[in-house]
């Protein structure tokens, strides 16, 4: 992976990520700013290693922003808000997370 793809994929990961804060929340916010960007990140990084796993490639130019890389990113962030959603879910009926009652 050259350094221009992973700019590319940074900025589509942003992209993305923004989108599926918006799909999730409900919100205009989303998620907010940052939390946007980082889930856009790494749900850049999930889709596009899927998309390789899968052998989905459309035969494009490398250093392109396609219509596959902004779903591999959106479907990416989208996983990876849904495992930490789960993650939260988990540590809120751990019974060693429950705070006393007063």
């Amino acid at each position: 992976m050259t350094i221009g793809e992973i700019i590319i994929w940074i900025i589509v990961g942003g992209f993305a990520g923004t989108l599926a804060g918006r799909v999730v929340t409900l919100k205009r916010e989303g998620l907010g700013r940052w939390l946007n960007l980082l889930v856009g990140m790494a749900g850049a990084v999930i889709g596009g290693l899927l998309f390789r796993l899968l052998r989905i490639d459309l035969g494009l130019g490398q250093l392109k922003v396609t219509f596959e890389d902004l779903i591999a990113a959106f479907l990416g962030s989208l996983l990876v808000i849904f495992a930490w959603r789960l993650l939260e879910k988990a540590r809120r009926k751990s019974p060693g997370n429950r705070r006393p009652r007063r």
